[in-house]
């Protein structure tokens, strides 16, 4: 990965290339200059150069099929437009926060040696952890992952653009089964190749990740120990974390930016706690943020981010603080964002998707879980009945309009 670029960066940017582009699947693949064989060949010394053996080589690339599909996967995603409010109350929503509480229960033991071994909050990493896969179900991986050699062969091969990325992380992988970390066979991961409980690219598997659980190889899949404490690692060595200091707060009375200072200069300006207690580290240092106007304000440090390092999304950072905050036993923001709607239950959420399915649409289960096969089945139902906007949004205006009927 190129120097200073985030875990996730290239990815998106891969994926906002082809969607600017609008290139097809047959014509990404007719851009490379070898048939798919011919590659593989002429690839091989690149892979011998960096470690890999013959035999590992032939085994993992000889008869290998391309996963074509991944460049229509490159050039579209479904797109819902979501305010972010909607963004904040998929994420932090009712069944991750119940299910949050239960791992962190769960796993109680691991994370506080996480924690105390690396300094990173427990609550933070656990939503994290719900974020990227929601804690590692099994139904996510069965339902969304895909080989990832069948399709990082194929972005090596037939993806123009990117093409010198790709191939590094084809690599990467290859010396990742070398190693003997693990096999084609269990490295299934996105379309772009991120992989297990917190989503790594073969990159920061190769590099950033520890073999926590001291079974002699660094692993993302199974017990989540490696891929906790190494996501501790990277928040530290990638994003800057600081040890003890909080990500951040929800503020009132603030009238003006100011730049970067301490919560006590922050203080002394009238700005407070939404929640009416005192900032606990007073010397620390945040900057201002508000996300919408006329919504919740926030004194965002830089544990907010070295979140942002892993995702470089300002929504996406705030849904895992705000989600770690929850976690901890906080309640829901204090200021409401304009327009928007309070999270629904999970058992509203079930509702939703039993009252869909009744009606015919599918929304891949009835769990209380928001993915995008309900998000699509919503704005199909939104879409056929004139409910504006259709944005694939399961709120409660939609709850009480299926209550109606079909």
């Amino acid at each position: 990965m190129p120097h200073r670029l985030s875990r996730r960066l290239l990815v998106q940017g891969a994926l906002a290339s082809a969607t600017t582009l609008g290139l097809a699947t047959q014509s990404l693949a007719q851009s490379a200059r070898l048939s798919f064989d011919q590659w593989v060949a002429a690839f091989r010394p690149r892979a011998l150069a960096r470690g890999v053996s013959e035999t590992t080589y032939d085994r993992v690339m000889k008869g290998l099929k391309p996963d074509t599909r991944v460049y229509a996967l490159q050039a579209y995603q479904p797109e819902f437009r979501e305010e972010t409010w909607q963004y904040l109350n998929r994420r932090v929503s009712d069944w991750r926060i119940v299910a949050g509480k239960e791992k962190a229960r769960e796993y109680a033991a691991l994370l506080a040696r996480v924690e105390k071994d690396y300094g990173v909050d427990r609550f933070l990493l656990l939503a994290l952890w719900g974020v990227e896969s929601s804690f590692g179900d099994p139904q996510v991986q069965k339902s969304f992952m895909r080989p990832i050699f069948p399709a990082l062969a194929a972005l090596a091969w037939g993806e123009p653009r990117r093409r010198n990325y790709w191939e590094k992380e084809l690599l990467n992988a290859l010396v990742i089964v070398e190693r003997g970390w693990s096999t084609p066979a269990e490295m299934n991961g996105s379309w772009a190749g991120a992989m297990g409980h917190t989503q790594w690219m073969p990159e920061v598997w190769l590099n950033i990740g520890l073999d926590y659980d001291g079974d002699g190889r660094v692993s993302p899949f199974g017990k989540p120990d490696d891929a906790l404490a190494s996501t501790a690692r990277y928040l530290i060595e990638r994003g800057k974390y600081r040890r003890g200091e909080h990500w951040g707060y929800e503020v009132r009375g603030a009238s003006r930016s100011g730049g970067n200072r301490s919560y006590a200069a922050w203080q002394a300006a009238g700005v407070t706690r939404a929640n009416g207690e005192a900032f606990p580290q007073p010397k620390a240092t945040a900057k201002l943020w508000v996300p919408v106007a006329g919504g919740p304000a926030f004194l965002i440090g830089q544990n907010f981010f070295s979140v942002r390092s892993y995702n470089p999304s300002m929504n996406y950072a705030l849904a895992i603080a705000h989600l770690s905050d929850r976690l901890r036993g906080q309640g829901p923001l204090v200021r409401s964002f304009p327009g928007g709607e309070r999270v629904l239950t999970m058992t509203e959420l079930q509702e939703v998707q039993s009252l869909l399915t009744k009606y015919g649409y599918d929304t891949g289960g009835i769990d209380g879980k928001v993915g995008n096969a309900t998000m699509q089945a919503v704005r199909n139902y939104q879409t056929k009945i004139g409910f504006e906007p259709a944005d694939g949004y399961p709120g409660l205006k939609l709850l009480q309009r299926l209550r109606q009927g079909p």
